[in-house]
């Protein structure tokens, strides 16, 4: 908690809390094995009855109730049947044949059960749901002259936020004034505190660990990074994976099923076999105990939402647990080129000059006059070694061929393309041609620096790579995806040299759009596609599963099903294996679910499980499948 303009601005950690919900499952599980021991005592120990009725009716209603009202809930509202209905059922067959202790049994290990899945869920839901207490209840901003505290709500684009040490961000903006470094660990999972100086962006949500800045809010707080995070787990809350879906359409249908072979099976014990109605009763309920489909209803959201939870702390968001199960199947990752596997910003990557400080004090004397994302590289790169521009005059743009200027000396500095040398009537030393050619082999954009007919040298700019991008593109090879392809519209040499360099055997070049999409279509399937832009959006919604960086536009983060937030592609392969392991996972629970069942509901029928042992079996294996579940939620991607 941090006070701002005499406020307290209140954050919750990320860290589990009990639920009201959970609090009153536990009392009553408490309440129902208090019942369970007083009703043993004085049944079996004291011989008094009326303390053994005492307790086992204080059993029944609070292991009960809160089971019958869920069946009544579902049966009236869904019209459907569903386990606890056959539990209920069950603990009152048993007392109906008076075992009223083996009914108590049920109902303590049965909400037991159902405690320790709402904990197990809570702590899996936990690490998605604290990504929405993260905003403070508002921050103290700037408007003209006046500083005030405001509401979240009233916060508005072009106020000037003032952010203190240990505050978190209140929403999007960008730094105008200050210097510090910022906690994105709760947004994008990055481990170590970011710098941040004038003209860098903050995302609301994170924490301001250095000193004092003042950022210019750019969204509104419902459109914040935050908000856009929010809304993705939300849905993804919301959209099942295609096992998910189809154990909850059964069951339904298979609690019917049981329901009504419980009566047939009763029969057959009864005139089948010649056993008594109270034995052959008391073997039905135990059948209908052990059939109950409780592990196999909670053993995929159990896995799901734990790796969900697991991915979104590495900073992998999926929008629906059905792209997480989709991930662990794709065969084929394509991916475009710009702003994807490079930064997006053209960089300076090499020079050949005789005297390199004269050659980019000419340069960045020229490229100052110009907003051409390479001259904006090469003036970036003269003030990252210390030289500043000189003051030129007569600036002017030669179409086609670069810029002229006049030096103060009176001569005449050129910069551009090989044209303009000649132009110039200038010659390149044979090192410069052979940097020349080597700049434009590998895809570089070149600029020839002179001053009258003298070249002072070359300079090669390019768009370069994501930091680690080939090692990223080799764990993903690893991790068993068998095909990765470029996909992209820059030209033929540009998109050769750079699948040389990061590794990709397959590459598409010169692609439009619609290119794009008939690719995706071609490709081996599942197909998953990896890209930024408002050009990648299509290819993103028709692929198998579009894959979104989160430094890209709004259209190609909404377009996707899974979101990158660090824009870390390294993270990709994390995110395959833990989908792997989600799906094997899944395949286990739903293994072992059935095995319980298939093992353990004859021999209940044939009298070797007593209902005590077969509640153990039963929810042993809810409880056994739920903690496997859980166990995802140590991944590290």
């Amino acid at each position: 908690m941090t006070v701002t303009a005499g406020r307290e601005v209140r954050s919750t950690p990320l860290a589990f809390h009990l639920s009201p919900a959970l609090k009153t499952a536990i009392t009553l599980t408490a309440l129902t094995l208090l019942g369970l021991l007083v009703g043993l005592l004085g049944e079996y120990v004291l011989r008094h009855d009326v303390i053994g009725t005492l307790g086992f009716a204080l059993a029944y209603l609070t292991g009960g109730i809160p089971a019958g009202r869920e069946a009544l809930h579902s049966l009236s509202e869904e019209r459907k049947l569903d386990v606890d209905l056959l539990m209920v059922l069950a603990a009152l067959g048993a007392l109906s044949i008076g075992q009223a202790a083996d009914g108590a049994v049920l109902l303590f290990l049965f909400s037991l059960s159902n405690t320790l899945q709402d904990w197990a869920m809570g702590r899996t839901k936990s690490a998605i749901q604290a990504l929405m207490n993260l905003n403070p209840e508002g921050a103290t901003v700037r408007r003209g002259d006046v500083e005030k505290w405001c509401e979240l709500s009233d916060v508005r684009v072009g106020d000037l936020l003032i952010v203190k040490p240990g505050e978190r961000i209140a929403a999007d903006a960008r730094v105008t004034n200050g210097r510090t470094s910022v906690d994105e660990s709760p947004i994008t999972g990055e481990s170590r505190p970011v710098d941040k100086e004038v003209g860098s962006t903050l995302a609301s949500g994170t924490v301001n660990l250095g000193g004092s800045v003042e950022a210019t809010v750019l969204r509104p707080a419902g459109q914040s990074t935050l908000a856009r995070i929010v809304a993705l787990m939300e849905t993804a809350q919301s959209q099942k994976s295609r096992t998910e879906t189809l154990s909850e359409r059964l069951e339904s249908p298979y609690a019917t099923l049981v329901l009504l072979c419980v009566p047939l099976v009763f029969v057959l014990l009864r005139y089948g076999f010649g056993l008594s109605v109270d034995d052959s009763w008391y073997r039905a309920m135990t059948f209908m105990v052990v059939a109950s489909p409780c592990a196999v209803v909670i053993s995929t959201p159990a896995v799901m939402l734990s790796a969900m939870a697991a991915a979104a702390r590495g900073g992998v968001l999926f929008k629906s647990s059905a792209a997480l199960d989709a991930l662990a199947g794709v065969q084929t990752v394509a991916f475009d080129k710009t702003g994807t596997l490079t930064n997006a910003k053209m960089t300076l990557t090499d020079f050949e000059a005789d005297d390199g400080r004269v050659l980019f004090e000419v340069a960045a004397s020229l490229e100052a006059h110009s907003e051409h994302p390479i001259a904006a590289a090469i003036v970036e790169a003269a003030r990252a070694r210390g030289v500043r521009p000189v003051a030129v005059s007569n600036a002017r743009a030669v179409p086609g061929h670069g810029i002229e200027a006049t030096l103060p000396s009176g001569a005449l500095a050129w910069a551009g393309n090989e044209r303009l040398a000649t132009r110039q009537a200038a010659i390149l030393a044979l090192a410069q041609r052979r940097a020349l050619s080597a700049l434009e082999a590998r895809g570089s954009s070149t600029v020839t620096v002179g001053i009258e007919d003298r070249v002072l040298g070359v300079l090669g700019v390019a768009d370069t790579l994501r930091p680690d991008v080939a090692r990223s593109l080799a764990a993903l090879r690893e991790s068993g995806v068998r095909h990765r392809v470029m996909l992209t519209g820059d030209k033929e040499v540009i998109a050769k040299s750079v699948a040389a360099e990061v590794g990709l055997g397959e590459y598409h070049a010169e692609l439009l759009p619609e290119d794009k999409l008939r690719l995706i279509g071609e490709l081996p399937a599942p197909v998953a596609m990896v890209g930024d832009g408002v050009n990648d959006a299509p290819a993103l919604a028709r692929a198998d599963l579009g894959i979104a960086v989160a430094s890209g536009t709004d259209v190609a983060i909404e377009s996707a099903d899974v979101v990158l937030m660090q824009s870390d592609l390294g993270k990709l392969a994390g995110a395959v294996k833990l989908a792997k392991d989600a799906r094997r996972t899944v395949a286990l629970n739903l293994t072992f679910a059935f095995g319980v069942i298939l093992i353990v509901a004859p021999l209940a029928v044939t009298g070797h499980v007593p209902l005590p042992l077969g509640v153990v079996a039963h929810e042993g294996g809810t409880v056994f499948v739920v903690f496997m579940g859980l166990r995802l939620l140590r991944s590290r991607l």
